[in-house]
């Protein structure tokens, strides 16, 4: 049986990028199909794969401003022939599931989110535009809505990578999907023996959406210590908000992140995320949650067992989780949250993701070994 796998685009090693790993991993003769790719930032695992890309890279610049060919996508990946190949898997999040698949092939979406800017931070995006690109953005997005609702009807199956992400294909696209947490490499991270040093830490890109602004602003000014990890658009704003007790650290080598883990007293999640990485890699460090109480992180995070949660992005609300976190913070098991991370694992998300393709298979009348 031919695997075909198609990915948005390959310019970095980020969640999606790491789930095409495991699939690659799982299809070890897969060819890989995408808008673009910069082999320099690709690991091993991709590489060796064959790996093809639409017409996308062959326009000006293409490897740095793909974005801006949006439009052109949906195009791209329909003048993609795999007409040999019997099973195809897109990989989602920006556009790779509008292939055109033969009749007697099975297509399966691991869709980590229905494509953002198109839909629920349509209007945040745009605002950050300036009046030309508004305009062009906005013709493009009402077109791309059209072509995104209509290519879920090629779909077999959905995957989604949260019950958040579940609900927003069933409200866009009107389809059922399975659930199947993406993974996380376990093995990089551990606790420490004792008692946690006494700051709070948080880790993420410096976009608006995860929040950096109201962790800060929550931790001014008082006598909690705050570390954040992590670069982006919004650091320059942020420099300017910190009080002595918060430190911006920027990006971190990974070895220093997991002893930054292991040592904090527990890590701060604001932000609205599709499922999110982080709180993991923190839980498997052995250290607790404090979360806003939406998006992926109440797939991840077991209130009172692994972690609280703040009901409202505001620094009240935050305000009033840790103040609750260090009246019980004892009662944390580091044993306990750990054993909950490891459901997350690299090899839990390939023994998931493999039933549900051996199951659609039978289902669809093929053979499939695993």
């Amino acid at each position: 049986m031919r695997v075909a796998l198609i990915h948005y685009w390959l310019v970095g090693m980020r969640g999606g990028e790491k789930v095409l790993e495991q699939l690659c991993r799982l299809f070890p003769e897969a060819d890989i199909f995408t808008h673009v790719i910069d082999r320099d930032r690709i690991d091993d695992t991709i590489l060796r794969h064959r790996i093809a890309t639409t017409s996308i890279a062959r326009l000006p610049f293409a490897k740095r401003h793909y974005t801006k060919y949006l439009g052109f996508m949906p195009r791209a990946l329909e003048e993609l022939d795999l007409t040999p190949y019997d099973l195809v898997i897109s990989s989602e999040s920006g556009p790779a599931k509008g292939v055109v698949v033969k009749p007697t092939a099975t297509h399966i979406c691991y869709c980590h989110s229905p494509m953002r800017y198109l839909w629920d931070h349509y209007h945040s995006y745009k605002r950050e535009l300036g009046p030309v690109g508004r305009v062009v953005f906005g013709r493009v997005a009402h077109s791309m809505r059209q072509w995104d609702v209509s290519t879920a009807a090629r779909v077999d199956r959905f995957v989604a990578n949260s019950s958040f992400v579940a609900e927003r294909i069933a409200r866009y696209y009107r389809r059922d999907a399975d659930i199947v947490h993406p993974p996380v490499d376990i093995g990089r991270f551990a606790p420490q023996a004792g008692a946690p040093d006494d700051y709070y830490l948080f880790v993420s890109e410096l976009v608006g959406y995860k929040r950096a602004d109201l962790a800060i602003e929550a931790f001014r000014n008082t006598p909690r210590r705050l570390i954040v990890v992590g670069d982006g658009a919004e650091r320059k704003a942020l420099e300017k908000r910190v009080s002595p007790n918060i430190e911006l650290r920027g990006r971190v080598p990974a070895d220093q992140l997991a002893g930054l883990y292991a040592r904090c007293r527990a890590l701060i999640f604001p932000g609205e995320e599709d499922f999110g990485l982080v709180p993991v890699e923190a839980m498997a460090s052995g250290r607790p949650i404090v979360a806003y109480r939406s998006g992926g992180a109440i797939d991840s995070v077991v209130e009172d067992v692994t972690g609280l949660f703040f009901d409202h992005q505001t620094v009240a609300s935050l305000t009033d989780a840790l103040e609750r976190f260090e009246a019980r913070q004892a009662k944390f098991d580091p044993d306990a949250i750990v054993r909950h991370a490891h459901q997350f694992s690299e090899q839990a998300f390939r023994d998931k993701f493999a039933a549900i393709v051996s199951d659609e298979l039978d289902r669809r009348g093929h053979a499939y070994a695993r």
